[in-house]
């Protein structure tokens, strides 16, 4: 794990009698997108909260960029950025502002920043851009300071599909910077479509790791996934099924 940016090793979260996260371990390396799929409940929330040092778990350790999170923090989360599902920024405020506003509270020339907004225009109000460019403009700012861990938690939720693959293309320019991305999705099609890698979580553990392809062949032939299973063909979504069941989770 020495080449790894992100480090989750014998990570156990409890809330009272609650056990949210129980032993869990993984890696991201550089250029790598990693997805953390789970159903409602089965422990996302809390993992990320424990890689963001927002929790202190009750054991295990979380380094980032070597830096330990709970030893170090300030250390780790320089070298970390994180997008929200629902980011808000003061409505009042331009593109522009805003930008500026993130650049002068890292200390980064917000230029770079600006130029790569494209077609977004810096004078209109944040309330006034339509999802996709709200969302496009909260990336940037995640990355404003050239973190080398970003943690994504449902980016794209509630997005046109046009949005969501400009999105997919900005998240993909990320990874190929070197940097490693966590991602955090309820889209099937967004975590075969962008993570090179995979975790299925459930009721706080994790119960596999493997590319969108070796997750589908690796389950092919087990009963469970065939017989979830709607047209035949064996889908990323039918192995997620098989392993934390039909049971709609609140």
């Amino acid at each position: 794990m020495g080449n790894s940016i992100l480090t989750v090793s014998g990570l156990n979260v409890r809330y009272g009698h609650l056990q949210a996260v129980q032993d869990v371990s993984f890696e991201v390396k550089p250029y790598e997108i990693f997805g953390l799929l789970g159903p409602n409940g089965a422990g996302k929330t809390s993992t990320l909260s424990a890689i963001e040092g927002l929790l202190q778990p009750q054991s295990g350790q979380v380094k980032i960029a070597g830096y330990d999170i709970w030893q170090q923090p300030l250390y780790a989360k320089a070298n970390m950025g994180v997008q929200l599902q629902h980011t808000s920024f003061q409505p009042e405020l331009t593109v522009e502002e805003i930008i500026n506003l993130y650049a002068g509270l890292y200390g980064v020339d917000p230029t770079l920043s600006l130029e790569q907004l494209g077609e977004i225009p810096l004078r209109k109000k944040i309330s006034e851009l339509s999802g996709g460019q709200q969302q496009r403009v909260s990336l940037l700012i995640t990355t404003i300071h050239h973190p080398k861990l970003v943690l994504l938690d449902e980016p794209t939720t509630g997005l046109d599909p046009q949005s969501r693959r400009v999105l997919w293309e900005k998240i993909e320019a990320i990874r190929e910077r070197g940097n490693g991305v966590v991602l955090t999705t309820h889209s099937m099609e967004e975590a075969e479509a962008v993570c090179d890698r995979l975790a299925i979580i459930d009721h706080g553990r994790i119960l596999t790791i493997d590319t969108p392809e070796g997750l589908i062949e690796k389950y092919r032939e087990d009963p469970e996934v065939i017989g979830v299973s709607r047209k035949g063909k064996i889908t990323l979504e039918d192995v997620f099924i098989a392993l934390t069941g039909r049971a709609i989770r609140n």
